[in-house]
């Protein structure tokens, strides 16, 4: 068989899901149909319905567009089997019932943003530079029961530079993945894949790193950790959904802060952890335990987010302001 004549359903709904379905549309493949999220209502009364970038993609290729509520809702079921589809693929979508992933005769595959069998979860960009690592990657797999578990096809290791925040990584796996998702439909085609289960790649006495949904919560800058961890989690969290922490004026107020970017000091001092020092002009920095957080860019609550010297000029200078 033929690209053109393989019937492709894809199904994905973010910004990181278009690259693929791009690539696949003008390099030929045959794509029967796309499966995404249903609108989103956005705005100050939720009155205006959002597409998702891939519906918007889709769309704009006059593809066909299916957006259930439920995966397991009957009308929808036998509307995807009405597609005939020979294989289906699945970038940052949601997890399938099984009645959907075991549909078509060459199986679903999914493509996913780290080296499986690591982080497997929401949010495996995120967790890869807030722990550190120096290295991710793209992986794609056959979907089965339990999410992110299936048998890996193919992965392509991807460096992380100490530099880089999560929209750089996002962005280099983004473009990799398209050329991935190609290489891997290919590989079907040609019955070249032989799928390796993730057990395989497990080595001994090694835990397997998680990448669980991000909240709120879990962006709250934790001072007490060392200037390294603060500076990977900042980044990991940059520029969305933004780390944050408040910022507790002398004069008792308190506003939430979110930052963006900071610089690594290593050096001993005798300030409290969470203290500021500043110049009151183009420095503005956070005591933890080991040295400095030099942020560079911010943004206060209700304000956009600027670089440090434009947050200065309205910043009232205090031995006593901290944050926490």
């Amino acid at each position: 068989m033929e690209k053109k004549d393989l019937r492709i359903v894809y199904m994905g709904t973010p910004d990181f899901a278009v690259e693929s379905l791009k690539r696949l549309v003008e390099g030929g493949y045959n794509v029967v149909g796309v499966i995404t999220m249903p609108d989103k209502a956005v705005g100050r009364h939720a009155s205006v319905l959002q597409p998702s970038p891939v519906k918007q993609y889709a769309l704009s290729q006059g593809l066909r567009v299916l957006q259930p509520e439920k995966l397991k809702d009957e009308a929808f079921v036998e509307e995807l089997r009405s597609l005939q589809a020979d294989l289906q693929i699945v970038v940052a979508f949601r997890m399938l019932p099984e009645v959907v992933w075991n549909m078509p005769r060459l199986g679903t595959f999914n493509l996913h943003a780290s080296l499986l069998p690591h982080y497997r979860g929401a949010a495996p960009i995120n967790w890869a530079v807030i722990n550190g690592d120096t290295e991710t990657g793209i992986t794609t797999f056959f979907l089965k029961h339990e999410i992110d578990t299936g048998e890996i096809i193919q992965q392509v290791r991807v460096p992380i530079a100490d530099t880089d925040n999560v929209e750089i990584v996002h962005d280099k796996l983004m473009n990799l993945g398209g050329e991935l998702v190609c290489e891997t439909v290919d590989a079907i085609l040609n019955g070249t894949v032989k799928p390796i289960p993730q057990e395989e790649l497990i080595q001994p006495d090694t835990d397997l790193r998680a990448a669980p949904k991000i909240f709120k919560e879990t962006c709250r800058i934790d001072w007490n950790k060392g200037v390294k961890q603060i500076y990977d989690f900042i980044r990991g969290l940059s520029p969305y959904p933004a780390a944050w922490t408040e910022l507790c004026m002398s004069d008792g107020t308190r506003s939430v802060l979110k930052i963006y970017e900071t610089e690594k000091i290593f050096t001993s001092h005798d300030m409290k952890i969470g203290d500021i020092r500043t110049d009151s002009k183009t420095t503005f920095q956070v005591a933890v335990k080991d040295g400095f957080l030099n942020v560079l860019s911010l943004q206060l609550a209700g304000k956009k987010r600027m670089g440090v010297a434009d947050f200065l000029r309205g910043y009232r200078s205090s031995d006593n302001n901290k944050v926490e």
